[in-house]
């Protein structure tokens, strides 16, 4: 299938060439999966119309039998005198929200992927219009923290990729895209492709507020997202132990550097809520995150405690936050104080317009 798939590209123009672009020698990597094939492409020149050569790509595939969708991801270039790779973009992501705040960690463990999916439902439950990028490429959790692990896939319209949607919160993920079992086995330049395709292709709609649920780390991907869309500010998850607290440093610090506003830490398994007397027991130890909001001079945006309830919501794919326990109580007190420091932030940045 893969030869089938490169010759239907011959009719299709290779506008740094001008060769078909199965000749070109810029195709690096091509299949077919579940109706949907994907095309990796070699940089190409500056300003090339990547909108355009997208389009032509999709009508050649598309009219394969066997093949529904497509997807193409175009590598990054060095830049002269760097050996880190710089994202190819044909012009700058408009902001798709009001407000776009990535959920950030410095380790996994943490529970930043289900903090993130419980603070979007948070302001979905304010009324406001809310969506979720999950930018964990090699290990997607959106979809089974929504509850959409046997979804079909995205689709992509004349508007764009349609997100998907589960408990009022629009949603896109790698995980809608690759089998449950299969692992995402990409070099890092195809990772920052998908990442720029999520930011820039999603018909995201009128969204007030869009969560980036972020990898753990500090590495490519952070860098994409930092360099790649106008980023209202980061929120930065940890444990309350020394260990996870080192590297929520090294997180705060990437997000200072490219200056993007740390709009505050929020300390996740603070304590454990016993379910049955109310009693609580700090496992991890409890307020190093407090204390170290202190230090950086980030805001302190609350404790999130360690609870069965938690647990049970996120594997069975709902969100603890459409309840009103105590653990739903703690996330709606941490979105609200976000979403506070969020329009602060914008306030002091008047350079940065969000579309209404």
């Amino acid at each position: 299938m893969t030869d089938v798939l490169i010759s239907a590209l011959n009719g299709v123009i290779d506008p740094t060439s001008g060769q078909p672009l199965n000749k070109s020698g810029r195709i690096d990597g091509i299949d077919l999966k579940d109706g949907v094939a994907t095309l990796i492409l070699k940089p190409g020149a500056d300003g090339e119309d990547i909108a355009a050569l997208r389009a032509r790509i999709d009508a050649a595939l598309t009219a394969l039998d066997g093949v529904e969708r497509t997807r193409t991801i175009i590598e990054t270039t060095l830049s002269r005198g760097s050996s880190k790779p710089q994202p190819q973009q044909s012009s700058p992501v408009a902001a798709p929200a009001r407000f776009v705040i990535a959920v950030a960690s410095g380790k996994g463990g943490v529970g930043k992927s289900t903090v993130a999916a419980n603070l979007a439902g948070a302001c979905a439950k304010m009324g406001l219009k809310t969506g979720l990028m999950d930018a964990d490429i090699y290990g997607p959790s959106a979809p089974r923290l929504f509850g959409l692990t046997d979804v079909p896939g995205l689709k992509k319209e004349n508007g764009g990729i349609e997100p998907l949607e589960a408990h009022g919160v629009k949603l896109v993920s790698m995980g809608f895209l690759v089998g449950e079992r299969d692992p995402v086995v990409w070099r890092a330049p195809m990772v920052t492709g998908a990442i720029r395709q999520f930011l820039g292709e999603v018909n995201w709609g009128d969204l007030d507020v869009l969560i980036i649920d972020m990898p753990p780390g500090t590495g490519d991907v952070q860098l994409a997202v930092a360099q790649g869309a106008p980023i209202s500010g980061t929120v930065i998850v940890s444990t309350p132990q020394n260990l996870a607290l080192d590297d929520a440093k090294k997180a705060a610090a990437l997000f200072d550097r490219t200056a993007i506003p740390i709009l505050g830490v929020l300390e996740n398994m603070s304590f454990f809520l016993c379910p049955s007397c109310g009693e609580t027991s700090e496992i991890f130890g409890r307020g190093g995150v407090r204390a170290e909001a202190e230090l950086i001079g980030a805001p302190f945006l609350g404790e999130i405690p360690l609870h069965p309830e938690l647990r049970e919501a996120s594997d069975e794919g709902r969100l603890v936050v459409s309840g009103d326990g105590p653990v739903a109580k703690a996330f709606e007190r941490a979105a609200d104080a976000m979403l506070h420091q969020a329009a602060a932030a914008q306030r002091a940045a008047p350079e940065i317009v969000f579309e209404d």
